[in-house]
């Protein structure tokens, strides 16, 4: 079994509460946590932490494999060693000898879910005892007694012809779980190997400087590479599937506008094996009518937005899936509760200026009922 062992404590001077404070709209611990969800090779995830308040965060991700240890309060002061929360964690729990014991670090919230792959398949093919993670630095380095660590200054290497050094950046590490009961003291033993990481990776979250550079890495290389995971897609009607209008026949009669473009998107979702569903605050035939002519496999009607999302995480367990799989398109103040919480949030063009504001959202160009859901889909998709 690999078992991923994420410790986050409440207490941190530089930046308090540092592992639940918001990084491009997620708590920052949710960047790894994701990771290692969507990751093959890792089987089950520990969050230790001595914080009620963490607890509830991470508990509403709704992520499948997570669980929470609650660590002990000695091993959670600001002069306790990871490794002795390790061991703690460790001698309450029957693990195998052979389990791998994966530690990560909240504050490397670059690590992607191949990150972990990589690393677990290169640990078990070299039969490895210890695997460190780092970034390949092409610095000049010196000593404090004004002497060059890593090159002759008399003979200074042009960038290209440099092969510089191997940084240690703290994203994480691999050791087996009788390894780690040998040495205890250590995290690293044995024969030592190193998954090497992107550049970009060699920020940990220390510093308020950190947190804004980082901030700018994530947006460029993490969100990105989202879209892979989703499994099942969810639209709001009024004003995402139809223009907002309210339309009435000569007898009265409501009728409401859809966009046949937006029904090939959902042909489009079927074909991948997502799932699909609406959900919307009213309840009309209308919206039932629209769902069997989609032939999508969810409808929810008259839900308030507490509802919305209680719903879905209902949804979600029942799936076997968790939020961070499901993509939702909406376009007003009661669609917020549920677009902050999957992993894929989108709006029309013409949506609420607070929706189009939050953090993370994927605004489209076009506006509700005229394509906006389709445009959503192809993004996700491709």
């Amino acid at each position: 079994m690999n078992i991923a062992f994420v410790p986050v404590r409440g207490g941190s001077k530089s930046i308090p509460l540092k592992n639940i404070k918001e990084l491009c709209g997620k708590p920052l611990v949710f960047w790894v946590l994701s990771a290692l969800e969507n990751s093959e090779k890792i089987d089950i995830i520990y969050v230790a932490t001595d914080s009620e308040k963490i607890k509830k965060v991470v508990e509403s991700f709704n992520m499948s494999k997570i669980k929470i240890y609650d660590r002990n309060p000695e091993n959670a002061q600001d002069t306790s060693s990871t490794e002795s929360v390790m061991i703690e964690f460790i001698n309450k729990n029957n693990f195998k000898d052979n389990d791998l014991f994966i530690l990560v670090q909240a504050t490397s919230p670059l690590t992607k879910p191949e990150d972990f792959n990589n690393a677990i398949e290169k640990f078990k093919k070299e039969k490895a005892d210890s695997l460190l993670t780092g970034v390949r630095t092409k610095r000049f380095f010196w000593n404090e007694n004004d002497t060059p660590v890593n090159y002759d200054y008399k003979n200074r290497p042009r960038r290209q012809d440099f092969k510089g050094l191997i940084m240690e950046n703290g994203a994480f590490y691999i050791s087996t779980i009788s390894n780690i009961k040998k040495n205890p003291l250590h995290r690293l033993s044995g024969k030592i190997i190193i998954h090497k990481m992107d550049e970009y990776t060699g920020i940990e979250i220390d510093e308020p400087n950190d947190w804004l550079m980082v901030e700018k890495l994530l947006q460029k290389y993490v969100l990105p590479n989202k879209k892979t995971s989703i499994k099942l897609f969810l639209s709001d009607i009024d004003g995402t599937l139809t223009d907002g209008g309210m339309y009435y026949d000569v007898n009265g009669n409501e009728l409401k506008k859809f966009s046949t473009i937006d029904g090939k998107g959902f042909e489009m979702l079927k074909k991948k094996g997502i799932k699909t569903g609406l959900i919307t605050g009213e309840n009309t035939k209308i919206a039932e009518n629209r769902a069997k002519k989609l032939k999508v496999d969810y409808l929810f009607q008259g839900l308030n937005h507490e509802e919305k999302l209680n719903t879905i995480k209902e949804l979600c367990k029942k799936e076997n899936i968790s939020l961070q799989e499901v993509a939702y398109i909406g376009d007003d103040i009661n669609c917020k509760e549920l677009l902050e919480c999957v992993g894929i949030a989108g709006c029309p063009n013409n949506a609420h200026n607070e929706i189009k504001n939050m953090p993370n959202i994927l605004c489209v160009s076009k506006n509700g009922g005229l394509g906006a859901v389709r445009e959503f889909i192809e993004k996700i998709l491709y």
